[in-house]
């Protein structure tokens, strides 16, 4: 209680240090939308610039989210001269509203040129300012900001989500107005985004190029233990580990992260933190705060922390867990079903909504959680597959049963109680439904659980969508209602419809089964099982027309995220080859070839200390060794050519596609030979930490 949000410029600090009317006006602006003064910004910057000194700040930054996926600052003091050669501390409302960032280094998919560099930074005052403060002392001021170029085209991941909020609460109003709530006057979305990770002692991954390169083992051998005896999850965390989660705790408090939950999650070596919910808009920054501070904090404990989606090959990757749901202004969360969900009208249409776009535009929310590294996750019976559906749960699903059927729904499946049997302990009320941790697009009782998000990406693009298309889908509820005659009996014909017509993406059972694969096709649902796949659908008319009607981003910007993503991919990709090739080359060419000579030599001086001495499987060894040698020498020069024919390909979707075709096979049809190497060649001999000791000590 002492430490939380000690380091936040939050509500509690704005109402003590700004004047009434200042707060009252900023307020105005932060929570109905109204536009803000330029004399308000004045004072608040005044009030923020002196708060931050105070706790010995003499920095301040601009933080945005550029397209890189990761968070970008400039540092600025607050110093400025005085004719006696002096210098005092300012910081202008104009310096806290603008900023004026170096455009043309971030990716801008072809808006911004290298020679035309202005961009802007601009105060989001709806996600507070912090003090970040570093372990040597250092502490800057934290502005949250979004990014955009010149022209006015946006350059940033903050920008169309907070556009997305706004198409949002727009048509959610209208609907909420047709159901005669007066009192809302806003509608937010809102998130908690649960957070994979996982930590290695810092001395094997400073001895892995792999690993500092791309995040991930390009090569590793499976060890003879994994997950399969389902011993670390929920385990007893290690006291290093606990160290760890301790200081992380306490300095994401400090910056006001609601940090809730951590345990040890599937894999060894993996686990996870979960926050309470947020708005997305400040979920989303408190996200981009979570994986800094847990690359941080674990280089203070001797560890590094893995972000990256499949970081060791044949072990359970890292995801993340988006809880998404709508509440609105006067406390009503839309997506609770309450007591008796048959008779909750209200509640039943905005379900049918979300059913109905994440139907309509699946594409779309599977473009969202795309990126290289979900690549190896998605559809890997550790996570959701590459196909999107739903979960309801027994008391939705028959609920959606009885209207389908019928045109609406007379009766609730009663939760009920949980006995297990003994005297000493209480009867356990039911939820209304099981959980189905298979599911990609799951109801957990008044939210929705998109369990697609990949562990390194930021959580703006997947919310931004979800917005998006539900905002659309509202719309076409909202345009059919307000003509409506007789409200009720239309809306219970519309329901019906909508539930006829979607119902194919409702689906309950094993998402990991090979049947299921089967019944998706014959549903017509896609299966798109790679981020160059989904990415074609990015651009599809129907997407861009939904993203422009509501002013979240201009067939443009669109575009361009387009080109940036798929050159993402490529230069991932690319990377990833030439490092292989590297560590093919110097690392274990040599050790596998020095431990075939020393057996080779070892073979001669036996035979010449005993001529009849039985070499047979020293001999034998050595011709695995070599084989395997051989081959893998051979596909070392075959990924190299891979590489090399890409730059013949200049058109930046089919060079994605020959990255994700030629290269990237041939760097598996490596890696298998120098997964073979690694279980012949002498460990002391071996120039790589294994998989045993990255897992397993720690």
């Amino acid at each position: 209680m002492d430490i939380f949000a000690m380091n936040v410029f939050n509500d509690a600090v704005m109402r003590e240090r700004l004047p009434k009317a200042t707060y009252k006006a900023l307020k105005k602006t932060i929570e109905d939308g109204k536009a803000l003064d330029p004399d308000v910004a004045e004072v608040v910057a005044n009030a923020m610039k002196d708060w931050a000194i105070e706790k010995g700040a003499t920095h301040y930054t601009h933080w945005f989210q550029p397209m890189t996926g990761l968070t970008a600052e400039k540092h600025d003091s607050f110093i400025s001269p005085t004719a006696d050669g002096k210098v005092i501390m300012e910081f202008s409302g104009k310096e806290l509203i603008k900023g004026e960032p170096d455009a043309s280094s971030f990716p801008s998919g072809g808006i911004r040129a290298t020679f035309e560099a202005r961009g802007y930074t601009a105060w989001d005052c709806t996600s507070p300012a912090f003090a970040r403060e570093e372990r040597n002392g250092n502490i800057t001021l934290t502005i949250p900001t979004v990014f955009y170029s010149y022209t006015g085209e946006v350059l940033d991941k903050k920008t169309p989500l907070l556009r997305s909020m706004e198409a949002l609460s727009k048509q959610a109003v209208r609907l909420l107005k047709l159901f005669g709530n007066t009192t809302a006057t806003r509608v937010i979305s809102t998130v908690g985004p649960e957070q994979e990770y996982f930590l290695i002692d810092k001395s094997f991954f400073d001895a892995r190029m792999d690993l500092v390169l791309t995040g991930r083992t390009l090569f590793g051998a499976p060890p003879a233990k994994g997950q399969e005896m389902e011993d670390h999850y929920f385990g007893s965390i290690k006291e290093r580990i606990a160290a760890f989660m301790k200081e992380l705790n306490e300095e994401l408090w400090k910056l006001g992260v609601l940090a809730k939950t951590q345990h040890n999650e599937v894999a060894p070596g993996q686990f996870e933190i979960a926050p309470i919910f947020s708005t997305t808009n400040v979920a989303t920054d408190h996200n981009q705060l979570i994986m800094d501070n847990l690359k941080k904090v674990a280089l203070h404990h001797d560890l590094v922390c893995l972000l990256h989606e499949k970081p060791f090959a044949g072990v359970n990757g890292s995801g993340k867990h988006n809880n998404w749901s709508m509440s609105t202004n006067d406390g009503q969360n839309l997506l609770d079903p309450g007591s008796t969900p048959h008779d909750n009208a209200q509640f039943l249409t905005f379900l049918c909504a979300v059913i109905k776009a994440v139907d309509e535009y699946s594409e779309l929310l599977r473009v969202s959680a795309a990126n290289p590294g979900n690549d190896h996750r998605l559809g890997a019976n550790e996570a959701p597959p590459a196909i999107i559906s739903m979960f309801l749960g027994d008391m939705l699903s028959d609920i959606v049963e009885q209207i389908q059927n019928n045109g609406g729904a007379v009766s609730s499946k009663p939760n009920g109680t949980l006995t297990v049997g003994v005297s000493t302990l209480p009867e356990i009320p039911k939820d209304n439904s099981d959980r189905n941790r298979t599911s990609p697009f799951a109801f957990t009782g008044n939210k929705f659980e998109f369990r697609m998000v990949p562990s390194s990406a930021s959580i703006a693009g997947p919310n931004m969508v979800l917005n998006t298309i539900v905002a659309e889908s509202i719309c076409q509820i909202a345009d059919k209602l307000e003509k409506a005659v007789d409200f009720n009996s239309e809306l219970q014909a519309l329901l019906k419809e909508i539930l006829v017509k979607h119902n194919r993406i409702i689906f309950n059972g094993n998402n990991y089964s090979e049947d299921w694969v089967t019944e998706a096709e014959k549903r017509g649902l896609p299966n798109i099982k790679s981020m160059v796949e989904a990415l074609e659908h990015f651009i599809d008319e129907k997407n861009v027309n939904a993203f422009e009607k509501h002013g979240v981003l201009s067939k443009q910007e669109v575009h361009s995220r387009y080109e940036i993503l798929l050159e993402q991919y490529s230069k991932t990709i690319n990377i990833e080859a030439k490092t292989m090739i590297d560590m093919a080359n110097r690392l274990i060419l040599p050790a596998a070839a020095k431990y075939a000579a020393d057996l080779a030599g070892s073979v001669q001086s036996v035979k010449a200390a005993v001529a009849s001495a039985d070499t047979s499987a020293q001999e034998e060894v050595i011709k695995e060794v070599s084989s395997a040698l051989g081959s893998f020498k051979a596909k070392t020069v075959a990924l190299e050519k891979a590489v090399l024919g890409a730059a013949d390909v200049e058109d930046v979707h089919a060079n994605a596609v020959y990255y994700r075709d030629i290269v990237f096979v041939a760097m598996n049809e490596l890696r298998i030979y120098g997964d073979k190497l690694e279980t012949l060649v002498d460990a002391e001999l071996w120039p790589l930490p294994t998989y045993v000791e990255m897992l397993f000590i720690i």
